[in-house]
C-alpha cells in the first residue's frame, strides 16, 4: 500500500485568500500599469497574481519535495475544539506543520490550545482568536 500523501491541491478563491502588500520600484510599477492599460491583464492584482502562480508552477517540484521532506500538510487544515479535546484525552501533544491556511475554531480556549499544541509551523496564514494566537506565540516557528 502506498504511503498516505500529505499533498493536496489548493487554488485559493476570493474570500479564501490573504491580502499582502508589496513595494515596487516606479519603473516596474509603470510597466505593470502599461500591461494593464494595453489589456494584457484586467488590473494590477491580476498581473501580480498571474506572475506569482507562474513562478510557483516553475518551482512546483521543489515545493513538493520540500513539503514531503518537512512533513507539511499542504492546503487547508482546520482544528476544532473536539479535535483538541480528543488529543488531550489521548495524552497527545500535536506538532502542527501547515503550508497554506490553518484555522483554529473560535470556541477553542487558549488553555486547551496550550495543553494540546506543542509546536506550530505555518507557512501561509493562521486564523485563530487573538487569545489563542497569544497563547501559542512562543510555540510558533
Amino acid at each position: 500500500m502506498a504511503p498516505k500523501s500529505n499533498v493536496r491541491d489548493l487554488h485559493p478563491r476570493g474570500a479564501e485568500s490573504e491580502k499582502i502588500t508589496i513595494n515596487l520600484g516606479y519603473v516596474d510599477l509603470g510597466q505593470v500599469d502599461l500591461l494593464v492599460a494595453e489589456g494584457f491583464y484586467s488590473n494590477r492584482t491580476d498581473l501580480i497574481r498571474t506572475a506569482v502562480r507562474n513562478l510557483l508552477d516553475r518551482h512546483a517540484d521543489a515545493v513538493k519535495s520540500t513539503v514531503t521532506r518537512n512533513s507539511l500538510d499542504l492546503g487547508l487544515r482546520h482544528l476544532t475544539r473536539a479535535d483538541l479535546e480528543a488529543a488531550r484525552q489521548r495524552g497527545e501533544v500535536l506538532n502542527i506543520r501547515v503550508l497554506g491556511l490553518l484555522t483554529i475554531a473560535n470556541d477553542v480556549t487558549a488553555q486547551l490550545a496550550r495543553k494540546t499544541i506543542g509546536s506550530l509551523t505555518v507557512l501561509g496564514a493562521l486564523h485563530a482568536s487573538a487569545e489563542v494566537k497569544a497563547a501559542l506565540a512562543d510555540r510558533l516557528a
